[in-house]
């Protein structure tokens, strides 16, 4: 493996491990937010929130790789 494809793959693995912190992170806000609220919903008590904190962890997941994949894509084209 040459050393541009093992700086691609740490830049994909950095990105995606913040994307899952910080989805998870806000994911766990939101849904105790949600519970300290005055006025709680139907829908605040109904969910689960390990469920909704792993689904933000996979949204963060898509989308800090999505993030890096974009930011190689854009650095190789000011290079060319």
């Amino acid at each position: 493996m040459g050393r541009k494809n093992n700086r691609f793959l740490i830049l994909i693995a950095t990105c995606s491990i913040t994307g899952v912190i910080l989805g998870g992170t806000t994911s766990w806000a939101s849904t105790n937010q949600c519970l300290e609220a005055n006025n709680l919903t139907s829908e605040c008590l109904t969910q689960d929130p390990i469920h909704k904190t792993v689904h933000g962890m996979s949204v963060g997941l898509l989308a800090g790789a999505g993030a890096a994949v974009g930011a190689a894509f854009q650095l190789k084209r000011q290079g060319d």
